[in-house]
């Protein structure tokens, strides 16, 4: 269960933090809602993977997971651009998360 509580909250992660980018700085409200909501659904449940899964770890995965969503939603809405270097360092992040599960 805390895995699957740990990947929620890492997409969590990349809802509050392209949510927060919209918000130019906090004077757009449904952007602020959004990233106050989902930034603290985020930490209660990297909080609760963190009661039986090691700290390191945890957020090891939580941040991996946050950050790959984030850039690839960018990409996906074209506010970044896409490069066959980028796609191969995301999937090293990847495959990072990957292998710090089977490892667990």
């Amino acid at each position: 269960m805390s895995w699957l509580v740990l990947v929620l909250s890492g997409v969590l992660e990349a809802v509050w933090a392209t949510a927060l980018g919209k918000t130019q700085g906090f004077t757009r409200v449904v952007p602020s809602v959004v990233f106050s909501v989902a930034i603290i659904a985020s930490m209660a449940g990297l909080a609760y993977a963190m009661r039986t899964l090691p700290i390191g770890t945890a957020y090891a995965v939580w941040v991996g997971i946050g950050a790959v969503l984030t850039v690839v939603y960018a990409m996906a809405t074209g506010t970044e651009t896409v490069s066959p270097l980028k796609i191969v360092f995301l999937t090293l992040i990847i495959g990072g998360v990957i292998g710090l599960k089977a490892s667990h």
